[in-house]
């Protein structure tokens, strides 16, 4: 079964499971099989027993973070002034801002599209500068629309 990790606590070596059938299972750390170690946020593929989750792996049929980063940058540099980026990471409603702000932004001279030229540059290079672990804390784990 697939889940998400929603909790997980290093010190007792414990955490919960959020499956996709909608109930949660609670799993020990020694049941953590992939390499690195548990934290929040990260999807895996697990055996149920009852209440509680076995045999923990990493879902690796998603796309890996340092590409989602990698792809969320270009699409910052390339086309962040129509909010590409934005609608990459799925956040639908700033993505809408930048497109609306850039186009309708000439009218006035285009200042405001060039601010927001300049508000898309500034997340290019938060999304290179930030570590994989960090840009996912933020941006998916988080869902950080701005900055």
């Amino acid at each position: 079964m697939k889940g998400k990790i929603l909790d997980f606590n290093s010190v007792s070596a414990e955490g919960v499971i959020a499956a996709e059938d909608g109930k949660r299972y609670h799993f020990v750390g020694g049941e953590w099989k992939s390499e690195g170690a548990a934290r929040a946020g990260l999807l895996v593929d697990f055996v149920v027993d009852g209440e509680s989750a076995q045999q923990l792996y990493l879902d690796k049929t998603i796309a890996p973070v340092s590409s989602r980063k990698i792809a969320a940058a270009l699409l910052a540099f390339f086309f962040g002034g129509l909010g590409a980026h934005k609608f990459y990471l799925g956040y639908n409603k700033q993505g809408i801002i930048m497109l609306l702000t850039f186009l309708f932004g000439f009218i006035l001279l285009g200042l405001p599209s060039m601010a927001i030229a300049i508000i898309a540059f500034i997340e290019f290079i938060l999304y290179i500068t930030k570590s994989d672990d960090d840009f996912e804390q933020s941006y998916i784990v988080g869902r950080r629309p701005w900055f």
